[in-house]
């Protein structure tokens, strides 16, 4: 993934000038917009999650920078679950699919006959190339609701949740 917004800011994210808390606001309103403009409607693969999770982490020890080590007097890199235990807001797999759970209850709330839906939910016409087949953004939903702890949906019951009020996001 290109991280044009994170490279204008990389300098200033391992700057020793500015405090951690600014770096992070820098983080959360440059960075953090622009790589997850429109992931409502994306159908991740487990590649593209761990891309996603990879540049996180480089970001944050960009910010968090390295640690001493006390006992050998070394610098060191943070690990992945050091990163994470410092980092107190939800990662970025969580965000999007908190925001994709939310975009779904208001897709099933719209209708059928709006564009949006069709697209979304729609069943695909035509022939199926070979080999697997991607996930759609549907599937993306269930599995979104399984995480969460709602029991296996079958069919399309995550859309009479969303039509009945139901909310359908993380926390």
């Amino acid at each position: 993934m290109r991280y044009t917004c994170y490279h204008s800011v990389q300098n200033r994210l391992s700057s020793s000038l500015l405090s951690k808390i600014i770096k992070f606001k820098i983080y959360r309103s440059i960075i953090l917009p622009v790589v997850l403009y429109g992931c409502e409607t994306w159908s991740l693969s487990f590649r593209e999650e761990r891309r996603l999770r990879v540049s996180e982490n480089r970001v944050l020890s960009r910010i968090y920078g390295p640690k001493r080590d006390e006992e050998i007097g070394e610098w060191t890199k943070l690990h992945n679950e050091e990163l994470n235990d410092m980092y107190c807001s939800p990662n970025i797999d969580r965000v999007i699919k908190s925001r994709r759970m939310r975009w779904a209850g208001h897709i099933a709330r719209i209708g059928e006959r709006r564009g949006v839906y069709r697209v979304l939910v729609g069943k695909h016409e035509g022939k199926s190339p070979y080999g697997r087949h991607r996930p759609r953004w549907e599937d993306d939903i269930k599995l979104d609701l399984q995480e969460v702890g709602c029991a296996v949906w079958t069919g399309s019951s995550w859309l009479r949740i969303g039509r009945g009020g139901g909310h359908l996001w993380m926390r």
